[in-house]
């Protein structure tokens, strides 16, 4: 911390306006900290040993002396500064939405955790606009993922001890225009119908995979499978089956195999002719390129690749709970997962704990 003080960048104008005043320890009984003193034991502990707003008593200056204290900064706040203690609040709230709850400043860091199951959303640009006032911080782990409940997701602070109210009041700004900067949309319970194609399956001779892939993973978004048809490779067929569980009630189909260029692979033609308006057949990602993703009427319709039985994470796990979360998936978005989009196949994986589809 008493580097923090005399750190020589700051401006003239804010070193002389800080809100505290160093005073040797033996003559501080009495006073009120202005920050936490951290205790660190090499291997075995660090954290708070004092908290800011202490009253110091004799029996601390022993200990004080200990930590190597030989002065304290004690509270004399000036008007029109904020204690990062307090901003930290106040930028927490201010950038926090639904699904999310902030801990008790501490060492001047608010963090946020999940409340619930969900699709963690958090509007980027505002994020960098954020981040370009000058000492406002705000670090969070990548935007459009699914998370699960209290898991750590962001934290904020500001960088020195103290900072002026209006350029608080700023970072406030920008956050209000943006609300909520950072938000958890929790995952819509969908009857789920699953298509499966192709003459192999429908006949008997191997065994279907997919389906009990989907239903886990369905589950796991806490979505649940209405109902699989089994269909051949055949546009009349297929279309039926997609027409039955919309009847059905379905308010998501996912129709699998048959998404390859061969002649015999009908399933981005079957979906076209039972109405299904195209966002975008084709993803820059590898597993999933075949990906394809259109809507028939209000339901969004999901062509899914056959890596999505066989890999941990593919396309699915991009774009998929995006949708269930009631979220718009454009073009736009589909062609940006390309940036990020290319699994490296490692021997253990350890998805979602890695680069893939976190471009941005």
């Amino acid at each position: 911390m008493q580097n923090r003080l005399a750190n020589n960048s700051c401006p003239p104008l804010e070193r002389t306006r800080q809100p505290f005043k160093a005073i040797p320890v033996r003559q501080a009984v009495g006073t009120v900290l202005a920050h936490d003193l951290t205790r660190i034991l090499p291997g075995e502990f660090k954290g708070r040993a004092f908290k800011r707003g202490h009253i110091v008593r004799e029996e601390d200056v022993a200990a004080l002396l200990n930590m190597g204290k030989e002065h304290l900064y004690v509270w004399d706040l000036s008007e029109g500064l904020i204690h990062e203690d307090d901003a930290a609040i106040r930028l927490a709230t201010a950038a926090a939405g639904p699904g999310i709850r902030l801990t008790e400043p501490s060492e001047g860091r608010v963090n946020f955790f999940t409340e619930h199951d969900g699709l963690l959303v958090i509007d980027v640009p505002a994020l960098a606009e954020l981040n370009a006032i000058e000492d406002i911080t705000l670090a969070s782990v990548h935007t459009h993922q699914a998370v699960t409940a209290n898991r750590p997701v962001a934290g904020t602070r500001v960088v020195p001890l103290v900072i002026p109210e209006e350029r608080l009041a700023r970072a406030e700004a920008v956050c209000r225009a943006a609300f909520p900067l950072i938000q958890v949309k929790p995952f819509r319970r969908l009857s789920v119908g699953v298509v499966t194609t192709g003459s192999e399956v429908f006949h008997g001779r191997i065994k279907d995979a997919f389906g009990p892939v989907l239903r886990r993973k369905f589950s796991e978004l806490g979505c649940q499978v209405l109902r699989q048809v089994f269909v051949p490779d055949d546009i009349s067929m297929t279309v039926a089956a997609i027409r039955e569980l919309l009847a059905a009630g379905a308010q998501l189909i996912a129709v699998t195999g048959g998404m390859s260029v061969d002649p015999d692979d009908q399933t981005p033609a079957s979906i076209r002719a039972a109405g299904g308006e195209l966002v975008t057949y084709g993803a820059p990602t590898f597993p999933g390129a075949m990906f394809l993703l259109a809507h028939i009427g209000d339901v969004p319709v999901v062509g899914l690749p056959g890596c999505v039985m066989y890999a941990k994470a593919s396309i699915f796990d991009l774009v998929v709970p995006r949708i269930i979360a009631g979220e718009e998936v454009s073009r736009a978005d589909i062609t940006a997962l390309g940036h990020g989009g290319f699994c490296a196949g490692c021997p253990e994986c350890r998805y979602p704990v890695c680069p893939f589809g976190k471009g941005t």
